[in-house]
């Protein structure tokens, strides 16, 4: 996970040398994209086969990836199929699909497959084949990380312990690469028949992570050594890659980075809230530390590490996982701001960890966490590994899912245009990370087109309205204003405008609402667009567009440069424009509840979860048996099994509907067994050469003791065909929180102010969670504590500790499959 100490010391460096400006200022942003683009060239990594037995290939040049040749701009997010329910992953693949991902990546934990020496385990849990089978079967590219080292916050990095205990590893000696290569030719044989040459969905792989060796040469050469191990253990794939950051040993010839970057650091020393962090500015200078200056760790030049390479990731943080000392909550614009950020900076791969969370399987007498006892330098939880993602430890989708989405989705309609464009920075950038003074803007183009990104979103930093906000992009032909008349850009706001972009014939100059989908239907063609809150959506076209559709609430202004219309940001509206296209602009709520589906003429809107297979929409309500949903396209009579559609209004271009399931209500009976008493002091882990400050351990099973205890009597919940899940729900004040079916540690977390959220069916699907009746402890939090919280104002201390169950709700997860078929 972590992109390395430097990283983190050189946003902590950065100061708050200016002040976040005058509001009232003009903000005009000057970029010159005139130049021509840069020719791609072939990379100098040889990789591996590919092309499929279908004849499809990909291939990357120095800017991007293609697929059959054309410019291809994927989505990539990280799911661990070992640190979930195999019962349950079918689903989760689904959701992950229904969000715009394409490719699911996934660390092949060593730890998770050889806990002993010799026995292998590569059933239930740990199936790596049945997963990639499943991501085959419903179209998803799969992208394994087979380390031997992963990081993952998980035991020893991964590392079984018998392996630690016969010496050397990460290094070409030869008693470590000759497990190393019994591992990799174990992963070889699980995916068999699977890889992108046999027309299988595997179409690269990971080589270790984070990794730097002794020094340059010592450390590509083991790079080297992996990748030909891997190959010679039948792992042949089109794309193998190493991760950039930390001083990484690159070997240019043998593979191509990646890159990433996370909104917050909590394997951080501070205990303090930590300054802007430079994920919220463009990258131009450099891949790592962007135009904040550059940051290769040590001996490391930045640029050379990437030379003709293009600008991949794989760890744009999707989320955070909350370490025992510090705990920060992201916030929905915390994780989405960074998306146009980084497509603005070039990235052609756009790579989240992690995209689903999950939860540590039993390791019998051993934890499978990173822990500073285990020599490292973390605790996180015993089970939970939420990360915060955008699909939760139990597979809850959550808001950062949605506002993602919608990106995700302009990337699969319009990728192949974007990932040929060159970026341009304007003339003034930020001077550091903590620089609210001047608006963070980039240009990609190709020619005369482009896409403008803009970000006035920094997590930490109050950023001020930019008054008077304008764009002049010198182009080969000369210059465009956007927009034509100054506006003010909202604090907060984020997105993606394009530039001169043809929709089917009819140029589009530009438009201040963000472009996220394309649906053709009866030969026309509708273009999606959504409002940005807080401002004028206006759109310019080329003089003389044709309009045969506009409604009266819409403005029309014939201008030098074009005719000019102005939406109402907060309604649905739809144009209808010559040539068969329609426009229609969506306020950003609504877009949000935008799903697209296997047919590819079809949209549906639902505030609800929602997947979707073969014609089978199934859509997911925490606690709302009404479940609305609404449809655009060609499609049959929507019908539910065990429940009636009710066909409602036609609003704009979407058919509305409604499903009403009978409520059930949930009673949870919880009965106190025992107080708190006086918790231990703290003790404190080792210092290291990056973070000499110690910082505090997580506290030992035996330090539950003292920890306050509940029993939580729960109905048989889930007998219903309308109920996929139940949710507990647990609000508390305190230090840590544990759940348990009778002796067994079923769930853990570190108080971070947000719901403890738990899914009851994968307890009960847990060999140790059987029945009715669970118990949860919570550890006392004095008053004065040595941890970073990042809510701590919501803590409440009463005779100096924080030991209180505040509320628990089982909150029931209704479920309606429709069916529509022609």
């Amino acid at each position: 996970m972590k992109l390395s100490c430097l990283f983190v010391m050189a946003c902590v460096a950065a100061v708050l040398s200016v002040s976040a400006g005058s509001q009232s200022s003009s903000h005009r942003v000057m970029i010159d994209a005139s130049s021509p683009a840069p020719v791609p060239a072939p990379v100098l990594a040889k990789l591996g086969s590919s092309r499929n037995p279908a004849g499809d290939q990909i291939g990357v040049n120095s800017q991007y990836l293609t697929l059959n040749g054309k410019p291809w701009l994927p989505v990539m997010g990280e799911f661990h199929f070992s640190r979930f329910p195999e019962p349950q992953w079918e689903q989760e693949i689904l959701k992950m699909k229904a969000a715009g991902v394409d490719i699911i990546s996934t660390y092949v934990i060593w730890i998770h497959h050889e806990q002993v020496e010799g026995v292998f385990d590569w059933k239930g849990q740990r199936d790596l084949r049945h997963f990639v089978e499943l991501c085959k079967q419903h179209g998803m590219y799969v992208y394994p990380r087979i380390g031997p080292w992963a990081h993952a916050e998980v035991r020893n990095g991964g590392f079984p312990d018998w392996l630690l205990k016969k010496g050397v590893v990460r290094t070409n000696d030869p008693a470590y690469l000759q497990e190393v290569q019994r591992f990799y030719a174990e992963i070889g044989e699980q995916l068999q028949g699977l890889l992108w040459k046999d027309g299988g969905p595997v179409v690269g792989t990971q080589i270790e992570n984070e990794y730097r060796g002794s020094n340059k040469a010592v450390g590509e050469e083991h790079i080297r050594t992996l990748k030909q191990m891997a190959i010679a253990a039948g792992i042949d794939v089109p794309l193998y890659t190493v991760t950039g950051w930390d001083g990484a040993a690159i070997p240019l010839d043998a593979v191509l980075p990646v890159y990433g970057g996370y909104a917050d650091a909590p394997w951080d020393a501070s205990a303090e809230k930590l300054p802007p962090n430079e994920v919220y500015a463009f990258r131009f200078a450099n891949r790592i530390a962007g135009s904040m200056g550059a940051i290769g760790g040590k001996g490391q030049s930045a640029a050379e590490s990437y030379r003709g390479t293009p600008f991949l990731t794989a760890e744009v943080g999707a989320g955070t996982q909350d370490t025992y000392f510090r705990r920060p909550v992201l916030s929905t614009d915390d994780v989405a701001a960074m998306a146009p950020v980084m497509l603005g900076s070039g990235v052609n791969l756009l790579g989240y960890y992690m995209f689903h969370g999950g939860r540590n399987s039993s390791g019998g007498s051993i934890t499978l966490q990173e822990s500073q006892k285990t020599g490292y330098p973390t605790d996180v939880p015993v089970k939970s590994y939420d990360f915060q993602a955008p699909l939760g430890e139990f597979g809850q989708e959550r808001d950062s899912l949605r506002k993602l989405k919608l990106v995700h989705y302009f990337l699969h309609d319009f990728g192949d245009v974007l990932a040929p464009m060159t970026p341009h920075q304007p003339q003034e950038t930020p001077i550091n990370p903590a620089d609210g003074t001047v608006p963070r803007v980039s240009v990609r183009t190709s020619g005369e087109q482009g896409f403008i990104f803009f970000n006035n979103h920094v997590r930490g930093l109050e950023m001020p309205i930019r008054r008077q906000f304008q764009i002049e992009v010198k182009l080969p032909s000369g210059t465009v204003r956007v927009p034509e008349t100054p506006i003010d850009l909202p604090s907060g706001a984020y997105g993606i405008w394009p530039l001169n972009y043809s929709l089917n014939g009819t140029l589009l100059r530009y438009s201040t609402a963000q472009l996220f989908k394309r649906v053709q239907r009866k030969g026309e063609t509708y273009y999606f667009f959504f409002s940005v809150p807080g401002m004028p959506s206006e759109f310019l076209f080329a003089a003389g567009t044709k309009f045969l559709k506009i409604s009266k609430e819409i403005t029309l202004t014939h201008t030098a440069d074009g005719v000019r219309l102005r939406l109402d940001s907060n309604r649905e509206t739809e144009v209808q424009l010559a040539g068969g296209v329609h426009l229609v602009l969506l306020p950003e709520a609504e877009a949000e509840q935008v799903w697209a589906v296997d047919d590819p003429g079809v949209l549906v809107m639902t505030p609800a979860d929602f997947f979707s297979d073969s014609g089978t929409w199934t859509l997911q309500s925490l606690g709302k048996a009404e479940i609305p949903f609404a449809v655009f396209g060609d499609h049959g009579v929507p019908t539910a099994a065990g429940a009636k559609v009710i066909a409602k209004r036609r609003e704009g271009v979407f058919q509305r509907y409604g499903v009403t399931l009978p409520d059930i209500p949930l009673d949870v009976k919880v009965t106190p067994l025992r107080q708190a008493t006086e918790r231990s002091p703290w003790e404190f882990g080792p210092a290291f050469s990056w973070r000499p400050k110690p910082t505090p351990l997580a506290p030992e099973d035996t330090e539950f003791e003292h920890a306050a205890m509940w029993k939580i009597e729960l109905p048989d919940l889930l007998k219903s065909d309308h109920i996929a899940d139940v949710l507990l729900q647990i609000r508390y004040q305190g230090d840590v929180g544990r759940l348990y079916g009778g002796d067994c540690l079923l769930d853990d977390d570190f108080w971070n102010g947000l719901p403890w959220t738990i899914g009851l069916r994968e307890l009960r699907e847990d060999t140790c969670g059987q029945g009715k009746e669970f118990h949860l402890s919570i550890l006392p939090l004095p008053e004065r504590y040595p941890m970073y919280l990042e809510k701590a104002s919501e803590l409440h201390f009463e005779g100096g500790i924080a030991e209180s169950l505040v509320s628990i709700r089982a909150i029931p997860q209704y479920e309606i499959r429709i069916s529509a078929r022609h």
